[in-house]
């Protein structure tokens, strides 16, 4: 449980027992990454694991229980939309099959943006779920989404990936790749862009946390470090920064020295207030009303930042250290060293679910009821979220060989990050299709994406930015 509260601009220099102190940290935090994240100690994988996908995978036909095109000219015809007059000589005289073959030349932003305005016949067609699905498993050609039963956003879906797949695929991807060095000089080990991805944040082992303006990137004589965190003369902490989370202005760094700072980015990156807490901080996710820790005490704690005593709860839900964290409005999940996940429910601090699992979860990604996550063998689990309850419903083999330390999923993207030195860049379909691989020189500790940027946050001392063009 948090310990107490300090705010100001900075602490006074440590004492030597503080030094010590630190250096006992330091110790810790390397054993840890020793035991939990070292590709080398990932351990075989049980026989009941998938396979490894090959390079060229296997593309299921669409199911045969989904609509097709000949029944969505059937339902235009009963509905009584078509205009009646001059139908010959116009556009929609042609078959409905063969005016979606026409409009799937055009990209589904303009598609769903502009011609619904032209007429009532499309209107009718192009914001039809119907039309959506079929344009999904043309471009596709395998089983998605992974999870049904639930409300779809078919025309998003569908923008997402074609945008997705024409940033990443082919030989030429449409990415500008950027390496911004000489702001650390440890590994970086947590990333977060934030600012509809202007600004991206990086937190190392050098216990600093660094913002970097990326507006600049690819401007002669501009550098894209902006400043440094704080004004300790050893660092934005005093122990190594493993974890950052953001709502709105607002920043926060969690990290091995067991305190989690808040700065106000709307004022240059002010130091705003420090949280103690008994132990190191290893995961954060920040809500407008919630900020919730993990901690290598076992401990889950959430805070309300805006009070004076911000400890709203603090529980031991497990009996190793809390390696991951989910959340919405409803829901808080952790994963945790001790192979389980739970299940809270905010509202009143009751535990729901306590899944068993085969193997510890490292990186989370939660969004619309679906749970998907990366394991410490580099397997993507999926959890879906049905009345309350999670169930495991899916695990999937996506090709990295050790720890999963990154994983960002959308409805209509997935991206994946390993101790195998690599990214990967898949369509979340079942299983994934991998559109790409990113190779890198190092470890990858995890990564960030928001908008038309990807970064991750890497061993050689580096943040690695991607930038999708037009």
């Amino acid at each position: 449980m948090a310990s107490g509260v300090s705010d100001g601009p900075c602490d006074p220099p440590p004492s030597e027992g503080e030094l010590e102190q630190e250096d006992e940290l330091e110790l810790q935090a390397q054993e840890y990454v020793d035991r939990v994240r070292n590709p080398e100690l990932c351990g075989p994988r049980p026989r009941s694991c998938p396979l490894e996908p090959c390079s060229e995978q296997h593309q299921p036909q669409p199911r045969g229980s989904r609509s097709s095109a000949s029944d969505l000219s059937v339902r235009l015809r009963t509905s009584q939309v078509l205009p009646v007059d001059n139908v010959q000589s116009s556009l929609l005289s042609l078959p409905w099959e063969l005016v979606l073959e026409i409009c799937s030349y055009l990209d589904a932003r303009f598609v769903l943006g502009v011609l619904p305005l032209v007429c009532r016949a499309f209107q009718c067609v192009l914001t039809d779920e119907v039309t959506w699905r079929i344009r999904a498993q043309k471009i596709l050609g395998l089983t998605y989404p992974v999870l049904e039963g639930r409300d779809f956003d078919w025309p998003t879906a569908c923008i997402e990936l074609e945008e997705h797949l024409s940033h990443w695929s082919g030989t030429n991807p449409k990415v500008e790749h950027f390496t911004l060095a000489d702001g650390h000089f440890a590994s970086v080990d947590s990333v977060l862009l934030i600012q509809n991805a202007s600004l991206c944040i990086s937190g190392s082992r050098d216990r600093n946390v660094n913002i970097w303006d990326l507006r600049r990137l690819a401007q002669d004589g501009e550098k894209a470090l902006v400043k440094t965190l704080g004004h300790q003369p050893r660092g934005t902490h005093r122990g190594w920064v493993w974890a950052l989370a953001a709502q709105e202005n607002m920043l926060c760094s969690g990290s091995w020295d067991s305190s989690i700072k808040l700065w106000d980015m709307a004022s240059e990156g002010a130091a705003v207030r420090e949280i103690r807490g008994k132990a190191a901080v290893l995961c954060l996710v920040y809500h407008p009303d919630v900020l919730v820790t993990g901690s290598y005490d076992k401990l889950v704690t959430m805070y309300d930042p805006r009070v004076n005593y911000p400890v709203v709860s603090s529980r031991k839900l497990h009996s190793s250290a809390v390696l991951c964290l989910a959340a919405d409005d409803r829901y808080v999940l952790s994963g945790s060293e001790d192979r389980t996940l739970v299940v809270v429910d905010r509202r009143n601090n009751h535990v729901l679910q306590r899944l068993q699992l085969d193997s510890y979860l490292l990186s989370m990604s939660y969004e619309r009821g679906e749970l998907w996550a990366g394991d410490k063998w580099g397997l993507v689990h999926v959890f879906d979220q049905q009345g309350g309850s999670f169930q495991h419903v899916k695990c999937f083999n996506v090709g990295h060989h050790s720890q999963m330390t990154g994983i960002k999923h959308s409805i209509g993207t997935l991206y994946t990050s390993s101790t195998d030195k690599t990214i990967k860049v898949h369509v979340p379909t079942e299983p994934p299709h991998t559109v790409c691989t990113l190779p890198h020189n190092d470890v990858v500790n995890g990564i960030s994406v928001e908008r038309d940027v990807l970064a991750a946050a890497s061993g050689s001392m580096t943040v690695e930015i991607w930038r999708m063009t037009k």
